[in-house]
């Protein structure tokens, strides 16, 4: 099975980074979008996941990586909306902007720039590794 690539926005003043690092796990909550739900229906275990501090500082500042496949949002009574258990894998030393990723040609295409209100995103194998070369500068 191939490895798939993820980004995720969440926004700082509702879960911020260093509290992931800190507890060692993230559940986002309220994910709304079909799109969204589509991909985080997709995710494996095991698969690296980007994560976007947005709103803010909107900048890729680390890695996560899946540790449980989508279910039930616990926070909706509709159990269509899902949720997935994720674990910090890395903090970057160098966040990556969302101005240097729209600077980056090799990104032009990137859900984040072209869809920048989608919450939950695949990415290339190509444009992950893009974004973590470019988070060790």
């Amino acid at each position: 099975m191939t490895t798939r690539h993820w980004l995720i926005k969440f926004a700082p003043f509702r879960t911020s980074w260093e509290q992931i690092v800190a507890r060692g796990t993230f559940t986002p909550r309220g994910i709304r979008s079909p799109e969204a739900r589509k991909h985080l229906r997709a995710m494996r275990l095991g698969d690296p996941v980007l994560f976007y501090r947005s709103q803010q500082d909107q900048a890729v500042v680390g890695l996560l990586e899946v540790t449980r496949e989508a279910y039930p949002d616990p926070t909706s009574a509709d159990p269509q909306w899902l949720t997935c258990d994720f674990a910090p894998a890395a903090s970057f030393p160098s966040p990556v902007s969302l101005e240097t990723i729209k600077a980056t040609q090799a990104l032009s295409d990137l859900p984040l720039v072209r869809r920048p209100r989608l919450s939950v995103m695949p990415l290339s194998a190509t444009a992950f590794t893009i974004l973590q070369t470019l988070a060790q500068a």
